[in-house]
């Protein structure tokens, strides 16, 4: 899942004289990958309390909320929950703060400033470019069980016609419409090639993110499902739609969301699954930070701790229900672990004490605690339309020989006949052609949907609406 993939974001940077206003506007850009990444953020002060904003320009997301700002010994601490992320910077007196930002025992230089970073644009050639050879329009929709109006694109292959559509969902994390990432807007992508051949689609910005209105930190998984019965609700009002052939197109998170919705809309006639599961998801994230581990070059007996150290709280996070309880078990348990590994290295300027916040912070938003929780697998045992399951065979986040089987076993258990399972070859979690399927080495490629999972997607859909 891309959730902790530079969306969301913790950063401790380093502030200033003690008479300098850290107020205002502070710009940074990563180099990852091949490609920048910029970050804004928006610091304000009302009485003595510290609050900020956040926005990642290249990634289409705006004013993502803080959740606690500190500032004392020229330290200034930005953080946001659910976040495995710090960035650790010193200020030189020419308003400039130099220092690095580490995420997932990877690290990357970031420097701050108060003027703004021109964009630099990466080499993304199969990015459509206007005018489109089609019909499009920006729309709005309501959530009537939530009161949320979500905004999004809806286009058409023409103005006038009746047409088979299909509903992107986005992967985990902060999304916009176009699923965008590194510079990749892969949803765009896919939407141009659809409705290039003949099939609408409505891509929509995640509940609170960009146009859309909700609050994203507090919703979860079965949240986010109602968002997608509202694009189907919404698109059945539509004259220009073929209520008979809307399908769900599901990335990552998503390809767990489709399912939900299509086990209880029947008005939905079929669904892809682009690297979706059908496994729990502590068993899902246990092998994921295996895999990229692994790839990442980890060395064994710290990838075995780290696998003791998450299946320990995954089965704490399954036992106790109380945020409260649960809270003080993990906690004590990263504690007395501590004690047992006094050699334990600790990021820079961070106590035992700060590391086990931080992860508890990750672990305590209602959407983490949801996914360790959830099993996919009985829902998708419901599902009795068509299904479409892809996933490449370098995919590290949602490996393929793990969940495509599970997904065919779910759907058989169910009595669904109508599933198709394929592998596709040298493709990762992004559905690019790749060399290591690593989450780095995304932004460094130039494509941003192999061509081969296009076409595939396309043409099942086509035989389904036939």
């Amino acid at each position: 899942m891309k959730r902790n993939l530079f969306i969301s974001l913790l950063l401790t940077i380093s502030a200033f004289g003690f008479s300098q206003d850290i107020t205002g506007d502070w710009n940074g850009a990563l180099k990852v990958g091949g490609m920048q990444l910029r970050l804004v953020f928006h610091i304000t002060k009302t009485d003595a309390v510290y609050s900020a904003t956040m926005d990642s320009p290249d990634q289409g997301a705006k004013g993502i909320p803080m959740s606690k700002v500190t500032y004392g010994n020229q330290i200034l601490t930005v953080e946001m929950a659910a976040a495995n992320i710090n960035y650790s910077g010193t200020f030189d007196n020419k308003e400039t703060v130099t220092g690095t930002f580490n995420q997932g025992g990877q690290s990357f230089p970031l420097v701050l400033t108060r003027k703004a970073i021109e964009k630099v644009e990466a080499k993304r050639p199969q990015n459509p470019v206007k005018p489109y050879p089609y019909y499009s329009e920006e729309v709005t929709f309501m959530n009537v069980k939530d009161s949320i109006k979500l905004a999004g694109t809806l286009t058409l292959p023409k103005k006038e016609g009746k047409f088979p559509v299909v509903v992107m969902i986005t992967g985990s994390g902060p999304q916009n419409r176009d699923e965008e990432l590194m510079g990749h807007k892969p949803f765009l992508v896919i939407a141009d090639y659809l409705t290039r051949n003949g099939i609408g689609v409505l891509r929509y910005d995640d509940r609170g993110c960009y146009e859309s209105k909700g609050n994203f930190a507090k919703a979860t998984t079965n949240d986010f499902a109602t968002d997608v019965d509202a694009a189907v609700n919404y698109l059945k009002t539509r004259k220009d739609i073929d209520s008979k052939k809307i399908g769900l197109i599901g990335h990552s998170e998503g390809g767990i969301i489709a399912p939900i919705v299509a086990s209880k809309n029947k008005s939905v006639s079929y669904i892809v699954l682009m690297a979706g599961t059908a496994i729990p998801g502590s068993e899902l994230l246990l092998r994921q930070q295996d895999l990229i581990g692994r790839a990442s070059g980890m060395k064994d007996d710290d990838l075995k701790t780290a696998a003791e150290l998450n299946t320990h709280i995954y089965k704490l996070v399954d036992q106790y229900q109380n945020p409260d309880t649960l809270k003080a078990k993990i906690s004590n348990y990263l504690l007395d672990e501590a004690k047992k590994h006094p050699d334990m290295k600790m990021p820079e300027g961070k106590t035992v004490n700060d590391v086990i916040e931080l992860q508890l912070s990750q672990l305590m938003s209602p959407w983490m605690l949801n996914f360790i929780r959830y099993n996919p697998a009985p829902i998708l045992e419901k599902v009795t339309c068509p299904v479409l399951a892809i996933n490449g065979d370098k995919d590290l986040q949602v490996p393929a020989n793990v969940n495509l089987p599970a997904i065919e076993k779910a759907l058989k258990k169910g009595g669904n006949k109508k599933g198709t399972i394929k592998e596709l070859p040298g493709l990762n979690h992004l559905f690019q052609e790749c060399k290591t399927g690593l989450p780095t080495e995304y932004g460094e490629i130039e494509q941003t949907v192999s061509p081969v999972a296009l076409e595939t997607m396309v043409n099942w859909i086509k035989e389904v609406v036939h």
